[in-house]
């Protein structure tokens, strides 16, 4: 890599992060134009604070301290800032040392670093944030370790080093505390920073969804607008804190706002007390003066339902952006702009900040949409379907999400207790390889069902600035069900699966015992279970005269079958000879159902499908008191019960079609595999002939001579290909040039034949169909005969680039493969070459850093995986050697993010051990800001 130049502003070293309280913080470089602000600073500094940074008394900086502080050369001597409002609140700073403590340069790998935090921001985790920073910072200008003095009653300040992971030393001399750590991440310092990442993210999103006041600016003076239907909302959802109407066109003197009757003020600087969150809805040439407002009066967060931002093109997405540095810049999250708002029915909030005209009943499910008009279909078929039994614990419609997105509401529900099952209608994922992270943990304690919008449309919706996809939907799709996301296709599809999931315990196994009134529908269900992979036993046909009671006898004998894991039931309007009310049909058969589901306990899932029978859907629904409003409590993600002893969730959820309900149950069947799965996900081997840091030094090397190549990726030598994947252990079979039969001939006789000739053109590579390969070539005769017919029928010399090499033993073709996708983040895949995975698409992807139960997984996972364990009676192939093979791939990519596509084809699996054929690498400078990296917000 170039040597960064002196006092050159590192602008990639600034980040927006959220702090434990969940507020916002700016950290950038200090430059020299921060005298004033560093003086001002120091200001608000305790006494004992500035005796624990200097040792000494220091009531204030001279100006030789000012200028020191303010002038780095960024490189051995850097100073960072935590900014709010303008002003510093913390700073920190390294300066590099030599062996005895003295100033020094590169080669010199240690430097000293110190903090000092207003004693006001104090408690809010900026020294550790400063730290994550600090630490990248130095990293990336070659210093390893960290050195720092603290005086022992500076507890504080020793907890912040000794917390954060890292190896460390520790000692005490001369009255002071020397602590020594190394800069290289650890198990532990990842654990740690991103354990408070999610503190720190669910707190800023909590804040959001919780507030004490709520002040709603743009409240028109008349009925109308959006302002005045949020205040209608939060008022008619019975709010259970504060509620300001703001209008800067209030008249002088309008203290009270009617016929709400709500406090009626000019600017929110008027109100006269804290206000947690504002809801903006005014037009968007007066949000930045609405901003500031907020901001210099303690707002907490806001929710911009203004439009005219990102959604209107490139004037407005610069609105958007300074919307958003605006807000940060005083410590505030945002939800939005362009959103339809947030709800949250928590008894002790009941918060509806948004314009659906009710809030909708409580109950276990988290809802997150990036679109308004979404959102308002699934709060009403939720409603609807869920008949006020299944209900919702908060909702997110973030609109633009230029701030606040889907990460960081994960982050919330992940240990949120009023949040069972978490539904997601996403148009764009920020940051990928954050979300399948953030997702896979959460999915282990709870389901997160996820609906893309604009899969196919190869760009975001307008507003969203996010990176576009490289691979196909299909592999999106395989990663999220790797993750434990249960990815559906439509929002009915979300709405069902949710349903299930929300008021039916997991399913222990495939097997599907189908019971009901009509043989048609019950071998359309059966058909359904076939499609979707389960295991369904033969359908019990109770004929169209079945009465509730037949019913309510059948499922009770199904769920205490051994031999079954859920049921799905069928119903049709009953048909009989008697004149009178049908017996079959709504809340009779309901009541029964529901019995019959209480006295089997909470072990099963049952679902109901059923034609033509509306009243039967309702009744189901409405299947008593909420649980949560009659204990008050919230049942556990991973429990089968409710509090108070009954099965979880014990509204029965039926669908107009048996397709739909066995879908919804194949979700079910498929995600509490994985939880079982990822209870004991594998792990990621260590090999001791890994080289890690001399590939490192080689990666830097090569990057250093390509220069900055416009910042994009580039490919390798095959020789020094070769050599970065030796160091992992990954062996390429050479292969030497053969521009002439003479040279090949040459060739020949160092590897030693049999040999074989290829063609390295691009049309022809890897293609013996075509001619471009040549195998099992025994003498020099056989050679020059053969390059001879390749010159006369494919091409010359130059054109097909020809190659000699070792034949080895044969063995199965395949194609094994490492890219940074920026839809996905790092991808392992692999298939079988030619066919399989060219023309059928058969390849299959794991997300590294990729485990031992991932590799065997991925092997398996391939519709020709037959090939490989010994189809038609042919040897099986040394799967082992395969995955090892994997691992250490997935090894290489996850260690040096430089190294961004690696390409082995063909690599021949033979039935003891295989051999890597060709191998291409690709090499680009390592992304700022990526999800390894300290925490930072993102910025679109």
């Amino acid at each position: 890599m170039e040597t960064p130049s002196e006092h050159v502003y590192p602008a990639h070293w600034e980040a927006d992060v959220v702090l434990r309280d969940g507020g916002t913080a700016h950290i950038r470089p200090i430059t020299e134009d921060d005298a004033k602000r560093l003086v001002d600073f120091y200001e608000q500094v305790s006494d004992e604070s500035k005796y624990y940074r200097f040792f000494a008394p220091y009531p204030r900086l001279s100006d030789r301290d000012v200028h020191r502080f303010t002038h780095h050369d960024y490189v051995d001597r850097v100073g960072l800032a935590a900014v709010v409002g303008g002003e510093f609140i913390a700073t920190v700073r390294y300066d590099r040392i030599d062996a005895t403590g003295r100033p020094a340069s590169a080669p010199a790998d240690e430097a000293e670093v110190a903090f000092l935090v207003q004693d006001a921001h104090q408690g809010r985790g900026l020294a550790s944030a400063l730290l994550e920073h600090i630490a990248a910072v130095a990293r990336e200008r070659g210093i390893r370790r960290f050195a720092a003095e603290v005086l022992p009653a500076n507890t504080k300040m020793i907890k912040v080093f000794t917390d954060a992971g890292y190896t460390q030393k520790r000692h005490f001399e001369d009255g002071v505390v020397r602590l020594e750590f190394d800069l290289e991440p650890t198990d532990r310092s990842v654990a740690v920073q991103r354990s408070r990442e999610q503190r720190a993210e669910a707190r800023s999103v909590q804040r959001l969804l919780a507030p004490g006041s709520v002040a709603v600016i743009g409240t028109g003076r008349r009925p109308g607008g959006m302002g005045r239907a949020v205040l209608r909302a939060l008022l008619h959802g019975g709010f259970t804190g504060r509620v300001h109407a703001v209008n800067r066109a209030f008249p002088e003197g309008l203290n009270t706002l009617d016929p709400e009757g709500v406090p009626a003020h000019r600017t929110v600087g008027e109100i006269g007390e804290a206000v947690d969150l504002a809801v903006v809805a005014v037009p968007a040439g007066s949000v930045p003066a609405v901003v500031a407002d907020c901001g210099e009066h303690g707002v907490q967060g806001l929710v911009v339902i203004s439009s005219g931002y990102g959604e209107s093109g490139p004037e407005g997405r610069e609105r958007q952006r300074e919307l958003v540095r605006q807000a940060r810049s005083y410590g505030m999250r945002i939800i939005g702009p362009n959103a339809f708002g947030i709800l949250n029915t928590a008894p002790g909030v009941r918060l509806n900040a948004s314009l659906a005209p009710e809030l909708p009943p409580p109950g276990h499910i988290g809802l997150f949409t990036q679109s308004g008009a979404i959102g308002i279909a699934l709060l009403s078929a939720l409603h609807r379907r869920g008949a006020g039994h299944i209900g919702t614990s908060t909702f997110v419609s973030a609109g633009n999400r230029a701030d606040v997105s889907g990460n960081d509401v994960l982050q919330f529900w992940h240990d949120d207790p009023a949040t069972d099952v978490v539904l997601m209608y996403l148009e764009s994922i920020g940051n990928p390889r954050k979300f399948t992270r953030l997702a896979r943990r959460t999915a282990a304690a709870k389901p997160v069902v996820v609906v893309k919008g604009a899969r196919h449309s190869g760009a975001a919706p307008t507003g969203h600035a996010v990176p576009s996809a490289r691979i196909p939907d299909a592999t999106v799709s395989a990663l999220f069900r790797q993750a434990g996301v249960i990815r559906v296709d439509t929002v009915t599809e979300l709405v069902d699966t949710g349903l299930l999931l929300a008021g039916q315990p997991l399913p222990d196994g495939p097997r599907v015992a189908i019971l009901g009134n009509s043989e048609s529908l019950g071998l359309l269900a059966y058909d359904a279970c076939l499609t979707e992979r389960l295991r369904p036993l033969t359908p019990l046909d109770l004929t169209t005269q079945a009465t509730p009671d037949d019913f309510r006898t059948a499922l009770a004998a199904a769920l205490a079958d051994d031999a079954c894991d859920a049921v799905v039931v069928t119903a049709i309007p009953w048909v009989g000879e008697s004149d009178g009310p049908s017996p079959g049909e709504g809340p009779e058969l309901a009541a029964a159902l529901r019995d019959a589901v209480r006295a089997g306990g909470a072990g099963k899932p049952v679902v109901v499908a059923h034609l033509e029978m509306d009243g039967l859907a309702a009744a189901l629904g409405a299947s008593g008191e909420d649980p949560v409003a009659a204990t008050g409590a919230s049942p556990a993600a991973d429990a089968d019960t409710e509090a108070d002893g009954t099965p979880r969730g014990s509204g029965v959820p039926a669908y107009p079609a048996a397709e739909r309900a066995v879908r919804a149950l194949a979700e079910a069947v498929r995600y509490a595999a994985w939880r079982r799965t990822a209870a004991e996900p594998g792990r990621v081997p260590e090999y001791e002939d890994i080289d890690e840091a001399g590939a490192g030094t080689e990666i830097d090397g090569l990057l250093a001579a390509a220069g900055d190549r416009d910042a994009r990726s580039f490919p390798l030598p095959a020789d020094r290909a070769a050599s970065l994947l030796a160091r992992y252990g990954i062996a390429v079979r050479p292969a030497l040039p053969a521009p002439d039969a003479d040279t090949a001939a040459r060739a020949a006789a160092v590897l030693g034949y049999p040999v074989a000739l290829k063609t390295t053109a691009p049309h022809l590579r890897h293609r013996a169909d075509l001619g471009g390969v040549r195998l099992d070539l025994t003498t020099e005769e056989a050679l020059r005969r053969a390059y001879r017919e390749f010159t006369d029928f494919l091409g010359k010399p130059e054109e097909l680039r020809p190659v000699v090499q070792a034949m080895v033993p044969r063995g199965v073709d395949t194609v094994v493969r490492a890219a940074i996708d920026p839809a996905a983040g790092a991808v392992l895949s692999f298939g079988l070459s030619g066919a399989p995975s060219e023309l059928l698409g058969d390849i299959a992807h794991r997300l590294l850093p990729a485990t031992d139960r991932d590799a065997a997984e991925l092997i398996r996972s391939l519709r020709a995986a037959p090939l490989l364990f010994g189809w038609r009676g042919a040897d099986p192939v040394d799967t082992a050697a395969l995955e090892e093979l994997l691992l250490r791939l997935s090894r290489l990519v996850d260690d040096h993010p430089e190294v961004v596509a690696v390409e082995l084809e063909p690599v021949v699996v033979a039935a003891h051990g295989l051999s890597v054929l060709g191998a291409s690498v690709r090499l680009a400078a390592p992304p700022t800001g990526s999800d390894m990296g300290p925490r930072r917000l993102p910025v679109y």
